[in-house]
């Protein structure tokens, strides 16, 4: 479990010893806090291939920051450690400059794997919106993301899973997707999510898993002491906007929410043509509802 303060300067020993009993490879560590009512960045750990430029500052007093791979994707070995920590206070919106691909397992090398920990504090905001996962064929890879929220903290995190290269004939052809998921207030557990995808050994296409869809979408909006009331009422919003874009055979949307302060809004496509602006579509809709102010979509890198 992370045990972090919001805004404690991390050195790079102590990140790999918090991240995992595995030895990180490669470790980037962003602290956000608030100074006279604005945000500022600090970039405690950098090591290739991560890479993050500047923040950029947003109309609604959040600022944007960008997360560089410049080896353009996850090689086989390669061993990824992402801290984010937003203090009491701050807001951050975190995105990516592109999908993350992983590559084919190479013999001889290790699983990839990249974990992620993050935290935010005291009326804190942290929007995470990274681009899709694509698993090219024959990857091999393992993702852990563990979240803590202090009180009065928000947290959006949107999630898009590819099926693989398509137009090489690539969907569903790699051979191990694991993915494990933690959001915790500092009272409970909020959401726990274990799952593996080994395609070739049990097919995504069964009924019982992805159907004739190829396509897999997740958002994740949490507002730290809401009231439940409130949450069954963006509940019942976002389901109101799922059933005007379902079509089933297409696109399915469904929103459920938790048992304690937040929702998740769960989806999957056919094709990736309309789940950008889906995502978006229910992103705006929780933003409003949870903080009153409109979102500001991530500004990509020219």
């Amino acid at each position: 479990m992370l045990h972090a303060v919001a805004g404690t300067r991390v050195d790079a020993a102590q990140f790999a010893r918090d991240t995992t009993v595995h030895q990180l490879k490669a470790q980037l560590a962003l602290r956000f806090e608030s100074s006279a009512g604005r945000t500022q960045m600090h970039c405690d750990v950098q090591e290739p291939p991560w890479k993050v430029v500047r923040a950029f500052r947003q109309t609604n007093g959040s600022v944007l920051v960008h997360l560089h791979n410049l080896s353009g994707g996850v090689l086989a070995g390669d061993s990824l450690g992402l801290r984010i920590d937003v203090a009491a206070g701050a807001a951050a919106q975190v995105t990516t400059i592109g999908a993350t691909r992983l590559y084919r397992h190479r013999e001889g090398a290790e699983i990839s794997e990249q974990r992620t920990l993050i935290s935010v504090g005291e009326d804190g905001l942290l929007e995470y919106l990274p681009d899709a996962l694509i698993p090219f064929a024959g990857s091999r890879h393992e993702q852990s993301t563990t979240v803590t929220l202090g009180d009065r903290a928000t947290f959006f995190w949107w999630e898009v899973l590819a099926p693989g290269r398509q137009a090489m004939g690539e969907a569903f052809a790699y051979d191990r997707l694991r993915v494990e998921n933690s959001l915790r207030s500092q009272t409970r557990p909020l959401l726990l999510e274990n799952f593996c995808l080994e395609p070739r050994l049990r097919p995504l296409q069964s009924t019982s898993r992805m159907g004739g869809y190829l396509h897999a979408a997740n958002l994740y909006a949490i507002g730290i002491g809401r009231p439940a009331a409130d949450l069954r009422v963006l509940e019942s919003k976002l389901n109101e906007i799922a059933n005007e874009v379902s079509r089933p055979g297409s696109i399915i949307w469904g929103a459920s929410a938790l048992a304690a302060d937040g929702v998740v809004v769960r989806g999957l496509s056919a094709t990736p043509r309309d789940l950008p602006a889906t995502l978006i579509r229910f992103w705006s809709t929780a933003r409003r509802f949870l903080t009153g102010e409109e979102a500001v979509p991530p500004r990509k890198l020219k």
